[in-house]
């Protein structure tokens, strides 16, 4: 069996969004809710990417910090923390938001409809002994 090679997973993973109109065809992650997210290195200052699965509240994507149930949240929540303009490409769509980390009663509302929708979310807080941050993204221009 082959070694594992993220980088190569992820490009091929874009490259068939972006062929499919923002839908993933193929591999693992067919079918589900994908988005790239483009945020600012916070020490880099240089543009990072970040492919991730969302929910939809409204007219916003909501996105959780899970790193799959990690004990520490992800590069890109630290960037976007430092720097939460953003760029966006969902639904074959590219457009600058701005993201937002949700607390109290409105993080559990959300977190409550991320993982309704995507259940393999449920384990995450347990598994990583962390609540898990939860990140609304507003689009501000195309």
């Amino acid at each position: 069996m082959p070694d594992y090679d993220p980088a190569a997973f992820t490009k091929a993973l874009v490259a068939d969004m972006r062929a499919h109109n923002g839908e993933v065809t193929t591999g693992p992650m067919a079918g589900r809710p994908i988005l790239l997210l483009t945020t600012t290195g916070a020490k880099t200052g240089e543009p990072r990417e970040a492919v991730l699965t969302y929910s939809r509240d409204g007219d916003h994507l909501v996105v959780c910090a899970s790193k799959g149930g990690a004990p520490e949240p992800p590069a890109w929540y630290h960037n976007l923390l430092a720097n939460p303009i953003v760029k966006v490409e969902a639904g074959g769509q590219v457009f600058t938001a701005r993201a937002e980390e949700q607390g109290g009663a409105e993080h559990d509302r959300l977190w409550a409809n991320h993982v309704a929708v995507r259940p393999e979310f449920a384990e995450y807080p347990e598994k990583s002994g962390r609540a898990i941050p939860t990140i609304t993204l507003e689009r501000i221009a195309s």
